[in-house]
């Protein structure tokens, strides 16, 4: 049986504790639209690598802490 896996992030959390940075602000600074940051913190969209190489480096944090690949299946 195939393993199920879902991408979670705390870019929500991450935006808050940047002085409560907005969806366009860093939408701004990665060069997407507000309305692809929306869909990325709500996990309806995967970023490109790059984006989310982009996303990590303007919280200055590792990708992992960023993003978390999991199974469904783990607790």
């Amino acid at each position: 049986m195939a393993e199920t896996l879902t991408l979670k992030n705390n870019i929500r959390t991450l935006r808050f504790f940047s002085n409560e940075m907005t969806q366009q602000e860093l939408a701004s600074k990665i060069g997407v639209t507000r309305q692809t940051v929306m869909a990325i913190e709500k996990g309806k969209y995967s970023p490109s690598l790059e984006v989310a190489f982009k996303i990590a480096r303007i919280f200055n944090k590792p990708i992992d802490d960023v993003f978390q690949y999991t199974s469904l299946d783990e607790k």
